[in-house]
């Protein structure tokens, strides 16, 4: 069989990198895992920070999504003025009424042309004075029109115009604020019900009346026949609604915009834009359907922003359309953004518009959304997660894949020479790694380091394809001979763990080390005691969710019983690890209840050392970890390490990993020396 032939360029940073993964996922959580050891809260916590992916690019959050509609409101209200929705149509209707005096004018002064001839014959004559007399009339008809909007629109519908341009430029502006007050309240009934016949706005006005007449039935428990009414009157609905409530709460979503934006007015817009409305609708012979679905739709949806008010203070006029077509998006934005606030979990964003909030926001916020709405698919994709009985977990990977993080975490401080001052004398042909590599040599197992082997080579020959090795370019892994050894992690989980910020360095240390000796040396044993008021055995599968006890107290004596009697039944070498930030503060009394005491009584002391003498007797080395160490406890310390020739490190949260990591890999090493 013919292998595959791939193809292989350099990297010049414009190639897309792999997509954002699972794994990636998990590492942007590893912090929240380990500190809460809660899925749900650390995926909201990922949800509401937003996270870079591995090509650097920015996946926002819940946070700065919100930031950003904020923003976008108030770039609205401070750049525009609804006072433009009566300035556009009083300066056309003011317009067409100056080119309707221009027409009069007109006509009188040909009258006085006429009248002005001697010889004008007498039906002449009063024609002309006739014209001049109307002329006189209509100009104290246009004199006397109404100030208000409505009164002036009133005013025009009853007047005879002279000029045919200037019925015209009045019927089709009348046509144009129909239709956008239709457009308002109706949205997408709105090209349905234009350049109606009165046929059809009659069928119009027998549709809105089986609404009402299907919302009353609702009211009442009853359920309206849907399709019945969608095959009478589907045509205008060119949205093609499928439910009764879809319909409706589209219809409702319309009307409320229409509210809002008389909300937003002052008291003498709102009214004009009332009447107007009122008086134009009533033409169309709507006006008391509109009015009784609105009250039934506010009844219905009394959330859907019937009260809301927008307070513009710029100096942009928005006309009609313009501010309909406003309000309907600051109505989205507040309904995005209650949306997105009311959000507990990344899976519930895909109920979201991506494309009203691509509309919105624009597509780096709409991608976003979308990002985040898979992450916990991704991650139960991957079987890093599982929902059990409604709540999420980490799985068995999961907890491993947690591990190898916050192991590769500390392994990736630690510079090459704290590692590299460990020297080994004795190499053998086991198969643990000791993470370093020699020349291969005539007799020496075969474990070749691929990558240390190729760099060789291109170093000898100078680059160039394809590469060619020799022996000498081969370099080959040290592995340890195999020793085993049996540790007990005792993990402070005292209040002041978390107080001082101890907890999560802690905890880090202890998936860190359990993932190290699962995976490099399997054939030791790792047990984990955790202590404060009392201790308790800890399975590797509860750390994640392992958190501080809020019961006063730091009973090294217990957990020093527990761990003793956990390594009794071990092998090989055996140690204990303690990770603490105080001295002993609590000890067991006969009948196992705590007795608790601060600062320590002498009675504490002696039974906690009395344990460290037991477990020294056992051959027990303790290894003891202080975090910020008070003059108490350096001196608790210094006695025990007296006694139990074990180690003390004095650390701090930025450094425990590598203090512990190094300690543990060159404990195993001076096992293999003292062999």
């Amino acid at each position: 069989m013919v292998g595959q032939r791939f193809r292989y360029s350099r990297w010049d940073g414009t190639q897309s990198g792999f997509d954002f993964d699972a794994l990636d996922v998990l590492a942007e959580l590893s912090d929240d895992l380990m500190y809460h050891g809660d899925p749900a809260s650390a995926l909201r916590r990922l949800m509401h920070d937003g996270f870079e992916d591995r090509d650097g690019r920015e996946i926002e959050g819940l946070r700065e999504i919100l930031r950003k509609l904020r923003e976008e409101r108030q770039e609205r209200l401070e750049n525009y003025d609804l006072g433009g929705v009566y300035d556009e149509i009083n300066s056309e209707l003011n317009d067409l009424v100056d080119s309707e005096r221009q027409s009069l004018d007109d006509r009188s002064a040909l009258a006085d042309i006429e009248l002005a001839d001697p010889d004008l014959a007498d039906d002449r004559r009063r024609a002309a004075e006739n014209a001049k007399a109307t002329t006189a009339e209509k100009h104290m008809q246009l004199d006397m029109l109404p100030q208000d909007l409505a009164g002036k629109v009133r005013g025009l519908q009853n007047y005879e115009f002279e000029s045919q341009e200037a019925q015209q430029r009045f019927d089709d502006l009348l046509d144009r604020l129909r239709q956008e007050l239709v457009n308002q309240q109706f949205g997408q009934m709105a090209d349905a019900m234009s350049n109606m016949s009165p046929e059809e706005m009659a069928r119009m006005k027998d549709m809105m009346a089986e609404l009402n007449r299907m919302l009353e039935q609702r009211a009442n428990g009853e359920e309206p026949d849907f399709d019945d009414f969608m095959e009478s009157y589907g045509d205008f609905f060119p949205n093609n609604p499928q439910t009764l409530d879809e319909l409706l709460e589209d219809m409702a979503r319309q009307m409320a915009a229409m509210q809002a934006l008389l909300n937003s007015m002052t008291p003498e817009q709102r009214q004009q834009l009332m009447d107007l409305s009122n008086q134009l609708l009533e033409d169309m012979d709507l006006n008391f359907e509109v009015s009784r679905l609105g009250q039934n739709l506010q009844q219905m949806f009394p959330d859907a922003g019937w009260q809301q008010g927008y307070d513009f203070s710029g100096f942009d006029p928005l006309g009609l359309a313009d501010a309909s077509s406003m309000m309907r998006d600051l109505s989205d934005l507040d309904q995005l953004e209650q949306f997105l606030r009311q959000i507990t979990s990344p899976q519930a964003l895909a109920e979201a518009d991506m494309d009203q909030v691509r509309r919105l926001l624009g597509d780096q916020s709409a991608a976003s959304l979308e990002r985040i709405a898979e992450l916990t698919r991704m991650l139960e994709d991957q079987g890093l997660i599982q929902n059990k009985e409604g709540r999420l977990e980490l799985t068995p990977r999961g907890l491993r894949r947690l591990g190898q993080q916050a192991l590769g975490e500390l392994f990736k401080r630690l510079s090459a020479d704290k590692l590299g001052q460990h020297n080994i004398d004795v190499s053998g042909i086991g198969h643990e790694r000791n993470y370093s590599t020699k020349p291969y040599e005539f007799g020496d197992p075969f474990n070749l380091n691929i990558e240390r082997t190729v760099g060789n080579a291109i170093r000898r020959s100078g680059g160039g394809t394809p590469v060619q090795l020799t022996p000498d370019d081969f370099e080959i892994e040290r592995t340890e001979r195999q020793v085993r050894s049996s540790t007990v992690l005792m993990l402070d989980l005292s209040l002041s763990m978390p107080m001082r910020d101890n907890f999560l360095p802690a905890k880090k240390v202890a998936m860190a080390l359990h993932s190290l000796i699962t995976s490099q040396y399997p054939r030791d044993y790792l047990g984990i005691v955790t202590f404060a008021a009392l201790a308790r055995k800890l399975k590797a599968s509860e750390l994640p969710e392992v958190s501080w006890d809020y019961d006063y107290g730091t009973n090294m004596q217990h957990g020093f019983m527990l761990a003793r009697q956990m390594l009794a039944s071990e092998g090989g070498t055996k140690q204990i690890i303690m990770i603490t930030d105080g001295e002993p503060t609590a000890h067991l009394l006969s009948d196992g209840r705590p007795q608790f005491s601060y600062p320590p009584t002498m009675e504490t002391i002696n039974q906690t050392m009395a344990e460290v003498m037991r477990c020294t007797k056992a051959g027990i080395t303790i290894n003891t970890f202080m975090l910020d160490p008070d003059s108490g406890l350096r001196g608790f310390v210094e006695r025990l390490t007296s006694l139990n020739k074990g180690r003390a490190f004095y650390t701090n949260p930025e450094t425990l990993g590598d203090y512990v990591l190094v300690d543990f890999i060159e404990h195993k090493r001076s096992i293999v020396r003292g062999r």
